[in-house]
């Protein structure tokens, strides 16, 4: 189908990310990972507030107290909006100074899954982890080098990963009682001089929508055959993160970066950086909370 896609946002973030929408108070929570900024876009209210850290922020999730979970520069952590209050929870690359946490989702059970990666994305220095409501935390896959998108299908049968340079979108069989996870297949190769696969989400049909970092777009994939089935043209050269949001979870948020353009990408995506939003014929899943 075609697509109108509007600015919800003209934040000109230097590295947007990790959309989460909050179905409940109807509104999104997002990154600038380099800014140190967590971002609060309600759209009723078409208002946007900051909160500036003095870390990396790589994800936002919710959790069922009301809470924010923040995987960052140097661990994870809780984060209460109303009190300003920012707790350190775990840090399993406490002895690795040179990564960060990057992209991260809680699972239909409530675990909160967050990867890492290396400041200068040296090759295999991240990993997967899975922090555990009862506060214990473990590595899942490794090595990788750009941690980033995952999504869990809508029978709780698959989760699907990104590692970003491999340009792949792994298939993995999952367990939603355990957590435990094994590999079934490669799901989808983005083919060469369409970017790199970045964030993604699933809709209700089980399709997954991935972000092409240097793709200017965000693409719908069939997971088991492996077919591309649609694309969206977004106006910005790096396309980092989508997530379905609205009022009835039919409309797709989408996030973007500056970083990484030469001076003549600026004249072509004047727009790159900005979130933006474009209504969808169908619907996605409300994201899932951390089950503290």
């Amino acid at each position: 189908m075609s697509y109108q896609v509007e600015i919800a946002v003209p934040a000109k973030a230097t590295l947007g990310e990790g959309p989460h929408w909050d179905h409940e108070n109807e509104r999104l929570y997002w990154v600038d990972i380099l800014e140190k900024k967590l971002h609060i876009y309600e759209p009723q209210k078409c208002e946007n507030r900051t909160i500036t850290f003095e870390q990396y922020i790589g994800a936002v999730v919710g959790s069922k107290s009301g809470d924010l979970l923040l995987a960052m520069e140097n661990g994870i952590y809780r984060y209460n909006i109303q009190s300003g209050q920012l707790t350190f929870l775990t840090n399993p690359e406490e002895k690795l100074s040179n990564n960060r946490f990057n992209d991260g989702k809680c699972d239909p059970a409530g675990r909160f899954w967050a990867g890492t990666m290396s400041l200068e994305e040296e090759t295999g220095a991240g990993s997967l982890y899975c922090f555990q409501p009862s506060g214990d935390i473990k590595k899942v896959i490794s090595p990788v080098t750009i941690s980033n998108g995952l999504a869990w299908s809508p029978d709780y049968k698959y989760m699907y990963y990104i590692d970003t340079p491999t340009r792949e979108v792994q298939m993995y069989n999952y367990n939603k009682e355990t957590g435990d996870i094994s590999l079934a297949k490669t799901a989808v190769t983005i083919p060469d001089g369409n970017g790199y696969p970045d964030g993604m989400t699933i809709d209700q049909e089980g399709m997954i929508w991935v972000a092409h970092w240097g793709g200017s777009k965000v693409t719908r994939w069939d997971p088991h055959s492996g077919n591309l089935l649609d694309e969206i043209a977004v106006p910005a050269k790096n396309v980092t993160s989508c997530t379905f949001g609205g009022k009835n979870l039919d409309e797709l948020y989408i996030t973007t970066a500056r970083i990484g353009m030469a001076e003549s990408d600026f004249h072509s995506y004047p727009d790159s950086g900005h979130l933006f939003k474009v209504k969808t014929n169908v619907k996605g899943i409300p994201a899932y909370l951390f089950e503290d």
